[in-house]
C-alpha cells in the first residue's frame, strides 16, 4: 500500500474513538478509563460530591440514583475487555429473551452477545416495543429484530 499511497507509520494505536487500546504479548486490552474519568470530573463526581444542581426539580431519589451510577463508574474505570492473542478463534453467539420482565409495562427484553477470542465483539439488550402474549412470541420478536 505504501507504493500506491502516501502513508506514514504512527506506531501502535493508543486511542480510537474514545477507547483506550493497550497492546501486549497477551493480547489487546480495550477500556474507556480516560472517558469515564473525564465524565466524573465534568460533573464534579471525581470526589463524589453532590450533584443534580443543574436539574430543574431534583428529588432526593434522583440524586441518589445519579450518585449510584457515578460511584459505579468510579469503581469500574480499570475494567475493560481483553482479546487474548491465543484465544478461541471461532465466533460464538448467544441470545436471550424474557417474557414480560418489565413489571410496569409487561414488555419483554431481548438481547444477544457475539464473542471472539474469549471476549465480546458485539452486544445488545433492548426492551421489546410490543407486549408479547407468550414466551414463544417473545422469542419470535427477539429473533426477528
Amino acid at each position: 500500500m505504501k507504493k500506491e499511497f502516501d502513508m506514514s507509520d504512527l506506531g501502535c494505536m493508543k486511542y480510537f474513538l474514545g477507547v483506550e487500546v493497550v497492546q501486549s504479548s497477551a493480547g489487546i486490552f480495550i477500556s474507556q478509563k480516560k472517558y469515564a474519568n473525564e465524565i466524573l470530573e465534568r460533573f464534579g463526581m471525581d470526589q463524589l460530591s453532590l450533584i443534580a444542581c443543574f436539574m430543574e426539580a431534583p428529588t432526593v431519589l434522583h440524586q441518589q440514583a445519579v450518585k449510584r451510577v457515578f460511584r459505579y463508574l468510579k469503581g469500574t474505570t480499570e475494567l475493560g475487555i481483553l482479546y487474548k492473542k491465543e484465544g478461541e478463534e471461532s465466533l460464538l453467539a448467544y441470545s436471550y429473551s424474557d417474557y414480560a420482565g418489565d413489571l410496569d409495562g409487561r414488555k419483554s427484553t431481548s438481547g444477544y452477545v457475539f464473542k471472539m477470542s474469549s471476549a465480546a465483539v458485539a452486544w445488545s439488550s433492548k426492551r421489546q416495543p410490543v407486549v408479547s402474549l407468550s414466551t414463544t412470541e417473545a422469542e419470535f420478536i427477539a429473533a426477528a429484530a
